[in-house]
């Protein structure tokens, strides 16, 4: 069609007229987009722009709170760049998707080792979606309304978890926590629980990174709610799996299992269960079975639970989910074993107690806080506020903490320093360095 037909057909005699209605004042010229550039100018002028950047490839690093710098094999990155793996296609057609489902199959089968579940879906989008499917799955289960979280958990999560369990009229409460140890505190917790509450949620390590003693004893006070266990993989190297003190539901953040932190995604929801509830699990489930030459195979498996068979019945609406990371988690996993899991914890708890003495001997510094054992981070009260304090150590080069003001008020003098196996001694002596200068 020419362009004196298409304006006829609109009923206007030039382009001029469709923007009629747009004021003259508020109408440009033109965007001045400059002249192009070959490919050595483009790359030249991101790298420049990019090197303003202060990242924690090349500058210490001591920011946690669920997503963390970690070192991540070379091995990783290629096995995931295979074209194989990166696509938005959901391997639907088990015949000609079976290097994908077979990945995701190990991948279920390393999280349930490391959880002590029977069954793991094959992943949610991060922890805090896996927490609100969490909370609603301990609705579809036993019916009752009210589900039971710690006070001291990150209002990210938090604000998730409200925005799932709205639709299904579900009440979130908190119990408290001992504000000398971090731990929970289980006289509120007892207090709290009756025959409406469902679920029960404990995070083992805490988001102030205690290791809760409590969670042991979890199960058999809150009678036959689920209880819901929030894990960080790597802790799992070293810590006992929630499977085995009780646990019905195990959640937690895999991003600290391959994948880099990249501005906070994509992340990688863990999700697990006992057998007996997996018809009640969210998520994709990849089952091993038998083609009809008898030849082992791997497919999508109870599917009647999902979107797209059941539509509004479905347990979840998330009708995708993050099978590249778990892709990622399975090779980290395999690549890193049983003895170097153990060796990366160890590393995180030696490397966190070395900050934690460097915080104590800064003057005007109190740290620890919290009377009570830890894994890889904790929080020190400062003379200073924390806001303050992150700025003048970004000037410094430095990526500090997270301040608590906004995820636990009572806390606001305070910030929580996170130590991985990437954090070095000449790391934590640039920080207390820094530190001394300010307070």
């Amino acid at each position: 069609m020419t362009d004196e037909r298409m304006l006829s057909k609109l009923g206007i005699d030039s382009v001029e007229e469709l923007f009629s209605d747009i004021p003259v004042s508020v109408r440009t010229d033109g965007v001045p987009i400059p002249p192009g550039m070959s490919e050595m100018e483009v790359i030249r002028e991101v790298t420049s722009m990019l090197s303003a950047n202060i990242t924690a490839y090349d500058h210490p690093c001591f920011m946690g709170g669920g997503v963390y710098h970690r070192f991540i094999p070379s091995a990783v990155k290629a096995i995931i760049s295979r074209s194989e793996f990166v696509t938005s296609y959901t391997p639907y057609q088990a015949e000609i998707s079976q290097g994908m489902l077979q990945a995701l199959f190990e991948y279920q089968s390393y999280v349930a080792e490391l959880t002590g579940m029977e069954a793991v879906n094959s992943s949610n989008y991060d922890a805090a979606t896996a927490l609100g499917e969490a909370a609603a799955m301990c609705h579809r289960v036993n019916g009752r309304r009210k589900f039971l979280i710690p006070q001291l958990i990150s209002c990210d999560k938090r604000g998730v978890l409200r925005n799932y369990v709205k639709g299904v009229g579900m009440e979130i409460v908190d119990y408290a926590y001992d504000p000398s140890t971090g731990e929970a505190d289980m006289d509120d917790l007892k207090e709290k629980i009756d025959g409406d509450v469902g679920g029960v949620y404990v995070e083992v390590p805490n988001f102030l990174g205690v290791m809760d003693r409590h969670a042991a004893e979890m199960k058999e006070v809150i009678g036959d709610a689920l209880l819901v266990v929030g894990v960080d993989p790597i802790s799992l190297g070293l810590l006992k799996a929630p499977g085995d003190y009780g646990a019905d539901i195990v959640i937690g953040e895999g991003q600290s299992l391959g994948s880099p932190m990249n501005f906070g995604g994509p992340l990688l929801g863990l999700f697990g269960c006992r057998q007996e509830l997996v018809r009640k699990m969210p998520g994709r489930v990849i089952g091993m079975t038998k083609d009809a030459e008898g030849k082992r195979a791997f497919c999508m498996t109870l599917q009647t639970r999902e979107q797209h068979i059941r539509r509004s019945k479905a347990t979840s609406n998330i009708c995708t989910n993050e099978a590249l990371m778990a892709v990622a988690a399975a090779a980290y996993l395999a690549i890193v074993g049983r003895d170097g899991l153990r060796a990366v914890a160890k590393s995180n708890m030696a490397n966190a107690r070395k900050l934690r003495d460097a915080l104590s001997s800064v003057r005007g510094v109190e740290c620890p806080v919290l009377d009570a054992p830890f894994f890889n981070e904790l929080p020190a009260r400062l003379p200073i506020k924390p806001e303050k304090m992150s700025k003048v150590l970004l000037r410094k080069g430095i990526i500090g903490g997270i301040p608590l003001i906004k995820h636990v008020p009572e806390m606001g003098d305070c910030m929580l320093f996170a130590a991985t196996e990437m954090t070095t001694d000449n790391d934590i002596e640039r920080l207390v360095e820094a530190m001394e200068v300010v307070v």
